[in-house]
């Protein structure tokens, strides 16, 4: 074996220093190579003079190592104890969680740099007997932010072995590995909602004071503004990331038909407000809001019923010579019953950023001139053995037609369609929709306003 003693071994050229060739084996022995810091020790191994530091190089030197090498060991430690209990993680650090005892939510950390990386295995095949949820802890995952504690990441697979790195603020944390079918853990926000069925048709039948129609269901989640058994405030819909929820606009009822239903599905329980009810003529319609009763001499048709929680009901007609029509029911009090035949008023919501009435139920005919509307989109009646015809509901806002007679002493009219209205943080919104809906913007909320059919993907 042939041996080189030196004091110094330089590069020939440049500062690039290459010590055998590939598929070449150099030993280290036991004996010192010493630099001014560092020295090998220990059969091989290269360790560090004073302190944990080890460097390789000094600045503009180039490290270079045969095709042949490779590296063991990386950036992440496992850690020994097993986690049975809620805790922090901490970044570079990966975990085996025992869920046999219960549930368990790991906290991320509250900042992060890019490249931060956390692992957690199942440690038990547990995790579909007790999930482990990751509480983002304000940070953005996959892209979303998290809207509530109960909207965090929750993985419920025996086995699973989840993978998670940094990737800035933009995305936040993304999975490498969640041995899900794929790569995407929902994550779920809430988005406000306005969702109005189309009018009933007001009511028509020579010789009948025909009823007005009875408003599109109101049901909305933006504010409190229920009044009695009307149009209700209910909790906000949640969405899931990725998910595309469909939009259902219900049209207007034709003379004497029902409204069409406004839905919002693809949540776990669809959003669907009713129809409105027709108004009295052959038959009276219950719907979201009632249709009024029609009138005939001494005879008083009965009022079309509502639904709780969507609108009230209609107005009965009203004889005794004046063969009236009552008025339909709106999503804020009944139609009128006191033979002025007027519709029941509407409600107000400021959920496109401005107060807008909507829900109005119709009037009734009218033997002397014609009454009003409910505020909210309600349609007029016909005068009575005139020319003047009904008025019909306003259009997207799910009033009532106005009731009539006949089409040449008064025809009745349609209902308005309905409206389907969201209001989501522009921060959620991902701009994916058909239809056409109309965006708009109110501070940090997008709102989208479906006057038609479409989808909007979360």
């Amino acid at each position: 074996m042939s041996e080189v003693k030196v004091n110094k071994i330089s590069p020939r050229s440049g500062t690039a220093l290459t010590v055998g060739d590939s598929g070449d084996t150099v030993t280290v022995t036991g004996n010192d190579i010493r630099s001014d810091a560092y020295k090998a020790s220990d059969g091989g191994n290269l360790v560090s003079q004073s302190g944990t530091t080890v460097t390789l190089g000094a600045s503009g030197d180039t490290v270079q190592v045969a095709g042949g090498a490779t590296f063991v060991g990386g950036g992440i430690t496992w850690q020994s104890s097993i986690k049975t209990t809620n805790f922090t993680a901490v970044a570079g650090e990966a975990y085996w969680i025992n869920t046999t005892g219960g549930a368990v939510t790991v906290t991320l950390p509250a900042s992060a740099s890019v490249g931060d990386q956390l692992i957690f295995s199942d440690y038990s095949r547990s995790w579909a007997l007790n999930a482990v949820t990751l509480n983002t802890n304000s940070l953005k995952f996959q892209g979303n932010a998290t809207a509530s504690t109960g909207a965090y990441p929750t993985y419920n697979t025996d086995g699973q072995t989840v993978n998670i790195v940094y990737s800035g603020t933009t995305q936040g944390w993304i999975p490498q590995s969640d041995d899900d079918s794929t790569l995407e853990t929902p994550q779920f926000y809430n988005v406000d909602f306005l969702v109005i069925g189309g009018g009933g048709g007001g009511g028509q039948d020579s010789p009948k004071g025909g009823g007005g129609g009875g408003a599109g269901g109101y049901r909305n989640s933006y504010a409190s503004e229920s009044s009695g058994g009307g149009g209700s405030s209910e909790a906000v819909a949640t969405f899931a990331a990725g998910t595309t929820y469909t939009v259902t606009v219900g049209s207007g009822g034709a003379i004497n038909t029902n409204g069409s239903d406004s839905t919002l599905s693809g949540l776990e329980v669809s959003i669907s407000s009713l129809g409105g009810g027709c108004g009295g003529g052959p038959a009276v319609g219950n719907g979201g809001s009632g249709g009024g009763g029609s009138g005939l001499n001494n005879n008083s048709g009965p009022a079309g019923t509502g639904t709780s929680n969507q609108g009230f009901n209609g107005g009965a007609g009203v004889g005794a010579g004046s063969s009236a029509g009552g008025g339909g029911g709106g999503a804020g009090e009944a139609g009128n019953t006191d033979g002025s035949s007027h519709g029941g008023d509407g409600l107000s919501s400021s959920i496109t950023g401005s107060a807008v009435d909507r829900g109005g139920g119709a009037s009734g005919q009218f033997d002397q001139s014609s009454k009003p509307g409910g505020t909210g989109g309600g349609g007029t009646g016909a005068v009575a053995d005139s020319s003047t015809a009904a008025t019909a509901g306003t259009a997207n806002t799910g009033g009532g037609g106005g009731g009539g007679n006949s089409p040449s002493n008064g025809a009745a009219k349609a209902g308005g369609s309905g409206v389907v209205i969201l209001r989501m943080a522009t921060s959620n919104y991902s701009g994916t929709t058909t239809g056409s809906p109309t965006v708009t913007t109110d501070g940090s909320d997008t709102i989208i306003q479906f006057n038609s059919d479409g989808s909007i993907r979360a």
